[in-house]
């Protein structure tokens, strides 16, 4: 069965225990991932163990205007120390997602395949951020980046890492610049952690996430 006629799983926010778990099983491809996105269900599951499908209570977000840049990052960002590029190494991005958390990935093989799959369809992308190489070249090497998945003028932004101190953060700051100017209107984040929290995340009811999502999700004039 060719990809595109594979029948989307269908997984209802409603159902999801007290700790977000929805659904068991299914499969990663890119019409199942995009409907788990548009209706707010998002993979989340270790290596060796089946598909799991999450829609936590709360969700946790970023307001389009609520990300917060702190004085010395606005200062390394005025710099010049970072270029940055969209879209340039997808895959390089999620691969240093997965490589640079020593505690475990949820950047399986299988996610690096779908999620490459996403990005060629228009569907998923990445922001990087590059260091010079200061062997006396003009050469640049990845420093740092975030990727997500796009769908209307809703962003979920899944992971970042940095190789380079502050190159994941510009890399979300670009991202926030990126998604406002482009007229997107809900970021999601999925769970908040102290980190994100530091960068403005916050958390709503999930019942308030999905009434924004359903508005987002029919954006047709918004793109990355």
């Amino acid at each position: 069965m060719s990809e595109a006629a594979k029948e989307p799983f269908w997984i209802d926010p409603s159902e999801a225990d007290a700790e977000g778990l929805v659904g068991v099983g299914g499969n990663l491809s890119a019409a199942t991932l995009l409907r788990a996105y548009g209706t707010g269900v998002f993979p989340w599951y270790n290596e060796g163990d089946p598909i799991l499908w999450w829609s936590p209570d709360p969700r946790s977000i970023f307001e389009i205007d609520g990300f917060h840049c702190s004085r010395s990052l606005a200062k390394t960002m005025r710099s010049g120390k970072f270029r940055h590029s969209y879209n340039r190494c997808f895959g390089a991005v999620m691969q240093a997602c997965a490589d640079t958390r020593p505690e475990g990935t949820w950047v399986t093989p299988d996610m690096l395949h779908a999620y490459g799959r996403l990005h060629e369809l228009g569907h998923a992308h990445s922001v990087e951020t590059w260091v010079n190489c200061d062997d006396g070249s003009d050469d640049w090497q990845l420093a740092g980046g975030v990727y997500g998945v796009a769908v209307g003028g809703f962003f979920a932004a899944e992971s970042m890492f940095h190789f380079v101190s502050d190159a994941g953060k510009v890399a979300l700051m670009l991202l926030a610049d990126r998604l406002r100017s482009k007229g997107f209107t809900l970021v999601d984040t999925q769970m908040r952690t102290a980190h994100t929290a530091k960068m403005g995340a916050i958390d709503i009811p999930r019942a308030d996430y999905l009434r924004r999502l359903r508005r987002a999700v029919t954006a047709t004039d918004v793109r990355f």
